[in-house]
């Protein structure tokens, strides 16, 4: 049997290793991409429970509302108050993870709600 010059043996692990860190590196950023919207998410929801809450008990009550919503592993900061004469806002900002919550960047994320006042004030 006679031996080929430039055989291509072993081929193909050298192109799988060679793909392998743009494979990771895609997976990667769509999680990212998929924390970031995760967040924007959370927050939003996170602003309209405290805004349903605070309408009826207060400021207090909105606030400890809007960061019981969202897991412990998100750097929350709520505040609620008075929208208008017709309003209750609430204003909830996230920190956006890297690649898992509980580590993050200093970029943050908020969310606004506004809800109709049902108690008094």
């Amino acid at each position: 049997m006679k031996r080929r010059y430039g055989s291509d043996r072993g081929q193909v692990a050298v192109e799988f290793t060679g793909m392998v860190p743009v494979v990771l590196g895609t997976v990667i950023l769509l999680w990212q991409a998929a924390l970031v919207g995760y967040t924007y998410a959370l927050a939003g929801n996170a602003a309209d429970v405290g805004a349903r809450v605070g309408t009826v008990s207060g400021d207090g009550a909105c606030q400890a509302a809007a960061r019981g919503s969202v897991s412990g592993a998100w750097t929350v900061t709520a505040s609620c108050g008075g929208g208008g004469a017709d309003l209750y806002t609430a204003s909830v900002t996230l920190n956006v993870p890297v690649l898992f919550p509980g580590l993050d960047i200093p970029v943050q994320v908020e969310g606004h709600a506004a809800v109709a006042w049902e108690g008094e004030r």
